[in-house]
C-alpha cells in the first residue's frame, strides 16, 4: 500500500497579542516550526502593547491572568498594571523563542485564497505564502472615536486612551474624559489628583464593583511560588476553577448573581453620599449586563473636589473645551478618548478573501460568525484564535487561546500526515452552532436590556454563553462531518 508522504506546513500567525502568542508556543511545542507571527505594532503584546495609558491594569488577578505554559510567579501586584503585563508578553515570546518567527510592524493588508494555498500582502508591499493561516488578530485593537463636530478645532493635545501620548502633560491642567467604561474609569482615577479640574462626560453610568486594585502581591508569596511549581499550578487551577463560578453569575439567574449585583448597588450606595451624584452615576440595567468595571478608587476620584460628571450629551467641541446640550461650555486644556473600539471588525480592513473570491465583509454581511469560535464556511485552512463568541466575559482568555491552539493543531498534524489538502467548516454546522449560541443567550445576565459593546449591529451577543467543560468538550477533537476535507489524492471535496 503506497504511503503518502509527510509534509509541514507553513503558517502564518496575524498578531502577536495573547492569541498570537499562544498560538505559536502551541505549534512550536507540538514540533511545527515553519511558521510567522505577522504583527502590524512595534512590539508584541496586543491590547497591552496599544495601551498604555494612566492607570492601566487588568481586571482579572494576575495569578489567573497568565499562560498555563509560562507561569509567572512574581507579579508585583494582585491585580498587575498594563506594563508589567507588556513586559510578561515581551519574555514570554524570548523565553520560547518566537522572535526569529516574529515579524513587526507588518499590516496584512491582503490575504487570498487560491489553488496554491494563502497569498499575503503586507502594508510594504512584501508577499508571503501559507498553507494555513491564524487570524489572532484578538478584538479590541480599533481604537473608536466618535465624530463630534469642532473636534478638528480644539486648541490642546486630544487623545484616545488606545493611542496615548507619553509627551501630553496632565497634572496641573483641567481635563475632559468621555466615556464610562473600564478604560474611563481606570483614567479618571488616574489623572483626578493631579489635575486643576477633571470634567468626566457621561451618556451611560457604569456599575462599579469596589475592588482594592492596588494591592501588592506579596514578594515573600512570589519566592513560594517560584520554588515551589506544583503549588503555583495548583493555585492557577483553582483560579480556572473559580472562573467557573464567575461563568455561572454570568450564564444563569442564581443565587450567586443576586449576591454580586446586590453587591454592585452597595459598592455605589456606600461611597457617594450626594443623593444627586448618586443618581447620575446609578445605572438603568443591571449590574453584570456591561464588561463588569471594577475599581477601589472611582468613586474618590469622581466626588473629589476638582471633579465633576456630566452627563447631558455632548453637541461640539470647541477650540476651548467642550458644550453641552445645556447650551454650557466646559473649557478645558486636554481631552481625552476613553470611548473603546470596534470590536466586531477581527480581521478587517484586511482584504480577506476565501474559496471564490468571496470576502470576509460578504460571508459576515449579518454579522461576525464563526464555528465555535475557530473556523468560518467559505474560508479553508483559516481558523481564528479567540475569533467570534470568545469568552471576553467569563472564561480566561489564555485558557481560551491555548485550547483553541491545540485544536488547529489536530489539522495542522493532519495536514503534515498527508491526509487532506484542504480543510473548511460547512454552513450547516456553521449555523447550528450559533443557533445554539443563540439560544444559550437567553438566559445570560448580557440579555437583560442594556446596550453593551457585546452586542453587533445585528444585535447578537458576541460572546461564549457557554462553560468550560463545554469549552473543552468541543474543542478537544474535531468532528470530520463538520467540515468539507479536500483530500491528499486531489479528490473533489467530501464531507466525511
Amino acid at each position: 500500500m503506497e504511503t503518502t508522504p509527510s509534509r509541514d506546513p507553513s503558517i502564518v500567525i496575524i498578531g502577536a497579542g495573547i492569541a498570537g502568542i499562544a498560538a505559536a508556543v502551541t505549534f512550536k511545542q507540538a514540533g511545527f516550526d515553519d511558521f510567522v507571527i505577522l504583527e502590524k505594532g512595534s512590539d508584541v503584546g496586543g491590547v497591552w502593547h496599544w495601551n498604555r495609558y494612566p492607570g492601566l491594569a487588568c481586571d482579572v488577578p494576575s495569578q489567573v491572568y497568565q499562560f498555563s505554559f509560562a507561569p509567572k510567579p512574581d507579579w508585583t501586584r494582585v491585580w498587575a498594571e498594563g506594563s508589567e503585563i507588556q513586559q510578561y508578553h515581551r519574555d514570554v515570546v524570548k523565553q520560547f523563542g518566537l522572535e526569529s518567527h516574529l515579524m513587526l510592524d507588518s499590516e496584512v493588508t491582503d490575504a487570498v485564497h487560491g489553488e496554491d494555498g494563502w497569498a499575503l500582502t503586507l502594508a510594504d508591499g512584501r508577499a508571503l505564502h501559507a498553507d494555513f493561516v491564524i487570524a489572532a488578530t484578538g478584538v479590541l485593537h480599533h481604537p473608536f472615536t466618535p465624530d463630534i463636530p469642532g473636534r478638528d478645532t480644539f486648541a490642546g493635545p486630544l487623545v484616545h486612551t488606545a493611542r496615548w501620548d507619553d509627551s501630553i502633560v496632565t497634572a496641573g491642567k483641567r481635563i475632559a474624559v468621555i466615556g464610562s467604561g473600564s478604560t474611563g474609569v481606570q483614567i479618571v482615577s488616574a489623572l483626578q489628583p493631579e489635575a486643576t479640574k477633571l470634567v468626566q462626560f457621561t451618556r451611560t453610568p457604569q456599575w462599579v464593583l469596589w475592588a482594592p486594585m492596588w494591592i501588592p502581591q506579596p514578594k515573600l508569596f512570589g519566592r513560594l511560588l517560584a520554588s515551589a511549581p506544583g503549588l503555583h499550578r495548583r493555585i492557577y487551577d483553582g483560579g480556572l476553577w473559580a472562573s467557573g463560578i464567575l461563568a455561572d453569575i454570568v450564564l444563569h439567574p442564581t443565587w450567586r448573581r443576586r449576591l454580586v449585583q446586590r453587591f454592585a448597588r452597595w459598592s455605589l450606595r456606600a461611597q457617594v453620599r450626594d443623593p444627586e451624584l448618586r443618581n447620575k452615576l446609578t445605572p438603568d440595567y443591571q449590574p453584570l449586563c456591561k464588561r463588569q468595571v471594577l475599581s477601589g478608587t472611582y468613586f474618590r476620584a469622581i466626588t473629589a473636589g476638582n471633579a465633576e460628571l456630566v452627563t447631558e450629551s455632548i453637541t461640539e467641541i470647541t477650540p476651548t473645551g467642550i458644550r453641552t446640550a445645556d447650551g454650557v461650555e466646559h473649557e478645558v486644556d486636554v481631552i481625552v478618548f476613553a470611548t473603546g473600539f470596534h470590536p466586531h471588525n477581527y480581521m478587517r480592513p484586511m482584504n480577506l478573501r476565501g474559496r471564490d473570491g468571496l470576502t470576509i465583509d460578504e460571508a459576515w454581511a449579518k454579522g461576525p460568525v464563526a464555528y465555535r469560535m475557530t473556523a468560518i464556511p467559505g474560508f479553508p485552512n483559516l481558523f481564528t484564535v479567540l475569533g467570534p463568541n470568545s469568552p471576553t466575559g467569563s472564561i480566561s482568555l489564555q485558557y481560551s487561546a491555548e485550547l483553541t491552539a491545540r485544536y488547529i493543531t489536530r489539522w495542522l498534524e493532519r495536514f503534515r500526515a498527508g491526509e487532506f489538502d484542504t480543510v473548511e467548516v460547512t454552513e450547516d454546522a456553521t449555523t447550528r452552532f450559533n443557533d445554539s449560541v443563540a439560544e444559550a443567550m437567553g438566559p445570560t445576565v448580557w440579555n437583560t436590556g442594556c446596550n453593551s459593546w457585546y452586542f453587533t449591529d445585528q444585535q447578537t451577543i458576541d460572546l461564549w454563553p457557554f462553560d468550560r467543560k463545554t469549552m473543552t468538550h468541543l474543542l478537544t477533537e474535531p468532528e470530520d462531518q463538520d467540515f468539507l476535507i479536500t483530500r491528499a489524492d486531489r479528490a473533489a471535496p467530501t464531507q466525511t
